[in-house]
């Protein structure tokens, strides 16, 4: 079966060394099998803090970064693409260092910039795109980490919407360390059939997020699971399965993630019962 895993945006924003110890345990004592570490700034989180706490409670890691305010590779000046390049860079090597085997975002632009664009206009910056993108995948390679890009809703991008838009502006760059990341609710909003988006992804798939259409805990939902369980199957994808879901309680993490209301009776319920339906899923 796939490794079960969890945000720990569930549960709080950001996630710091000092923080991450009671939050880690707790997750290993709900029986999940993998944290998904999201690095908000670099330093929040060390692989010399994080790998022993990883180590101690038997659980494995994947990383994320967030493309918040400032964050840019495409359609902004030079100076915001080299730090980006550098943060990203700074999630490459959390990631290496605590054994996780990917870094996945929506790395292009600041999640929530949307704009219109001609064709040319978007040629042009899928070039830019390519150019940006090529030296941090150069580095993913280097530290054998795998960066996986990943299509947001129209209402959060403008870029990269859908998988075939992120296989075509990807394509030169597509291999060992560069694939995509696929959310079971971007999917479900953008893409006609989420288990043929799937199939069309196949190989280049490097990391897989779900939630329940209303970004709760999947399961009970609209969701068809069952078609993208055999979908992931058909096209041999045998990574984690991350809860990704966000608490309301946190007013910068809401506003970012539009979470208006309470997704679950309490945050733990979410994740309890989120990862009871992945077990049964993957059993089934």
């Amino acid at each position: 079966m796939r490794p079960i895993g969890i945000n720990t945006w569930v549960w709080q924003s950001p996630l710091r060394d000092a923080s991450a110890p009671e939050l880690v345990a707790h997750i290993a004592g709900l029986g999940f099998d993998l944290v998904e570490l999201p690095l908000e700034q670099e330093g929040d989180l060390t692989a010399d803090a994080m790998r022993p706490l990883l180590e101690e409670h038997g659980l494995a890691a994947s990383v994320v970064g967030a493309m918040g305010p400032g964050r840019a590779l495409v359609a902004t000046d030079e100076d915001t693409v080299a730090a980006t390049q550098d943060y990203l860079r700074a999630c490459i090597d959390l990631a290496a260092g605590v054994g996780a085997p990917s870094v996945c975002g929506p790395f292009t632009a600041e999640t929530g910039r949307t704009f219109r664009m001609a064709a040319d206009e978007r040629a042009a910056l899928i070039g830019e795109l390519r150019e940006r993108l090529a030296p941090v995948v150069e580095h993913a390679a280097e530290r054998g980490v795998t960066l996986g890009i990943e299509p947001l809703n129209r209402y959060e991008t403008s870029i990269i919407t859908t998988v075939e838009q992120a296989l075509d502006a990807l394509e030169p760059l597509l291999g060992a360390h560069l694939g995509l990341a696929l959310d079971s609710y971007h999917l479900g909003i953008e893409e006609r059939s989420s288990a043929d988006a799937i199939r069309t992804a196949g190989s280049a798939i490097a990391h897989v997020q779900v939630c329940g259409n209303d970004r709760g805990a999947p399961g009970g939902d609209q969701t068809d699971w069952h078609g993208i369980r055999a979908a992931l199957d058909e096209v041999g994808y045998r990574g984690p399965l991350v809860i990704e879901s966000f608490t309301a309680e946190n007013a910068a993490i809401a506003v970012a993630a539009s979470i208006w209301r309470p997704l679950a009776a309490s945050q733990d319920d979410l994740a309890r019962d989120g990862l009871a339906f992945l077990r049964e899923l993957e059993r089934s």
